[in-house]
């Protein structure tokens, strides 16, 4: 029964199509009523209409990624508000099922945080409802206006300075300013009646403000300047940004637009702490419907109201924020526990009952009743634990004192000065961390102790017994997508034999057949263990990262951190994450305007 304080809904007809041969027919305990859609619903009790269990839906042209040809009799009628959905998605990719029976709706004003393991399907979910690719059955998309998608993969035209860019968010303001200057242009050269004119430019600047057009470049400039942009950037290409900048860009265009519906994947990965702060708040004050994917518990604590979990191919709804999640899902899977639990009690109880009394004639008919009740009896399973990597990390060989050193490193692309005489020691032992903002120069220096670029100008010296390894943020990218798990570890290992290889693989969860899995089948953050597996495999006592946590699932960071903190060899990283800076730093130094600069030194007896 709907709140009595709600306001009674409004329907519209719901237009009945023949159905396709094509959908997949649900039982009849699946048959839902029209303008009736079973949600998940897990938590306490919500303002919302949605908390109920049964949401009432009123149509009105929503965006369905369906192919036209799958659609059954009897299309659910949906709010006439934003709002992000999956009706009974399935899909796979080859022989491997991703989704099952995905169900959900993300309402107005919701902010939904979609988890779940790596592999899992979430960014495939995201796909659906953006229309990128078409579930095998079921439904998925988004209605009530406008939807912007943040992927991982950020795409823009480099060519183009970066408020230009920005500006491309408001295709029908350019629309109206195009045609004010041509009609401008029409009545200086006194071409046409200029009554009209006059009257056709008045009604361009009503239409122009009825946009906001003139508040609409102080807007971009506030959000470019919350998302860590200085205002000579504007006037930058978009090329020349490096690759974390490049999804700030992307992110700053849909902040700009503000559409009805947001998908976010991973948008945390590339903001700094002020940027991720600027992130929260602009959703928090957003009323429209957002979905993102991120393994940033504190920013899901932040900014969401419930939780998608996905796992094992449906989605179940927990209300509240990602602590309220943990807590009762914790007590969920209690209960379930419990309850499996007294059932094999009583399934032994009866289970003795039958073998007692089996072979007495009186006792036949009690008897075969209790095994057909118990042949009736649907097991509840006990709780599984979610298998967790175990990364272990072995420093070989010990190196000298003195393990690099870096002296008047200066560094430019083209006219982009990055570094400028930066000097950096490193000790044998000594875990260095490098903060700073995107585009700083954090990867330039990494790189440039790796070898992989020249400097400028300026030397690098490596201790003689350095055994060193570099890790890019980019490293899942350069995987060959045509290759096999165990072909691509075997790659950077060929005199490694293949229990060996097969042994560190199971470490980071690809086990059995699992290893002969294409690359370009898997997930981002399938990709990312690959590529962790790929550089941990290989001998060093010298760490070069950059980012290394980006892309992982929390257990998966988890366990890095740790191996990281326990390492006893030396290791200079580039990091935002608070967990490296907590728990591995003991020196931290800042790269900014060039430089790099001490800011924090721990001493710990490891040196």
């Amino acid at each position: 029964m709907l709140n009595r304080t709600s306001p009674a809904p409004i329907f519209s007809p719901i237009a009945l199509r023949p159905s396709s041969p094509s959908r997949r027919r649900l039982p009849r305990s699946r048959q839902y009523p029209p303008r009736l859609l079973p949600i998940n619903s897990i938590g306490p009790a919500a303002d919302s209409v949605q908390s109920i269990g049964w949401i009432l839906l009123r149509f009105q042209g929503r965006q369905s990624n369906r192919r036209p040809e799958d659609r059954g009799t009897a299309d659910l009628a949906r709010y006439a508000y934003p709002m992000l959905f999956a009706e009974h998605a399935a899909k796979s990719f080859g022989s491997l099922d991703v989704l099952h029976d995905v169900t959900f709706v993300v309402s107005t004003g919701e902010r939904a945080g979609l988890v779940g393991p790596n592999g899992a399907g979430k960014s495939t979910i995201l796909r659906l409802i953006a229309g990128d690719d078409a579930p095998d059955e079921g439904d998925a998309g988004s209605r009530g206006g406008a939807l912007g998608f943040l992927r991982q993969e950020a795409g823009h035209d480099p060519a183009r300075p970066l408020l230009d860019e920005m500006w491309t968010a408001f295709p029908e303001v350019r629309a109206v300013e195009r045609d004010l200057a041509s009609v401008a242009e029409r009545i200086e050269r006194g071409d046409g009646d200029i009554d009209e004119l006059i009257a056709e430019q008045g009604e361009l600047f009503e239409r122009f403000e009825a946009l906001d057009g003139y508040r609409i470049e102080a807007h971009i400039g506030r959000v470019l300047d919350g998302l860590g942009f200085v205002p000579d950037d504007r006037a930058k290409l978009c090329g020349e940004f490096s690759g974390g900048w490049q999804m700030r860009i992307a992110l700053a265009k849909i902040l700009v637009r503000r559409p009805e519906n947001i998908l976010l994947d991973e948008p945390t990965n590339h903001l700094d702490a002020a940027a991720r702060a600027f992130l929260a708040e602009e959703l928090l004050k957003y009323r429209g419907t957002v979905l993102m994917v991120t393994h940033d518990a504190d920013f899901l604590d932040r900014v969401a109201t419930c939780i998608l979990d996905l796992r094992d191919g449906v989605v179940e709804r927990y209300t509240g924020n990602y602590s309220d999640y943990q807590r009762q899902k914790a007590e969920r899977l209690q209960q379930q526990d419990r309850a499996a639990a007294r059932q094999e009690r009583e399934i032994a109880k009866q289970e003795r009952f039958i073998e007692r009394f089996r072979a007495k004639p009186t006792k036949t008919s009690a008897v075969h009743s209790r095994e057909k009740a118990l042949a009736r009896i649907e097991r509840i399973a006990h709780t599984r634990k979610d298998a967790e990597v175990h990364i272990q990390l072995t420093a070989h060989g010990r190196t000298e004192r003195d393990v690099l050193l870096l002296d008047e490193i200066g560094h430019a692309y083209d006219d982009n000065v990055v570094l400028i005489d930066v000097n950096l020691h490193v000790e044998r032992g000594q875990k260095v961390v490098l903060i700073g903002p995107n585009g700083s120069g954090k990867s330039t220096l990494l790189r440039i102790a790796a070898g992989i670029i020249e400097p400028s100008h300026g030397r690098v010296e490596w201790a003689e017994r350095a055994r060193r390894q570099y890790y890019d943020q980019h490293q899942d990218e350069v995987l060959d997508p045509a290759s096999s798990v165990l072909d691509e570890v075997r790659s950077v290992a060929p005199a490694e034999p293949e229990v060996r290889l097969r042994t560190v693989l199971g470490q980071f969860l690809f086990r059995g057949d699992d290893v002969f899995k294409k690359i370009g089948v898997l997930s981002g953050g399938e990709r990312s263990r690959v590529a962790l597996a790929k550089f941990l495999i290989q001998p060093t006592n010298v760490l070069l990262l950059d980012e290394p946590t980006n892309h992982l699932d929390r257990p998966t960071r988890r366990k890095l951190i740790e191996a990281l903190e326990k390492y006893e060899g030396t290791i200079v990283c580039a990091s935002h994450d608070p967990g490296i800076l907590d728990r591995v730093a003991t020196r931290v130094y800042e790269v900014r305007d060039g430089g790099c600069r001490e800011l924090l030194e721990r001493r710990r007896d490891a040196v």
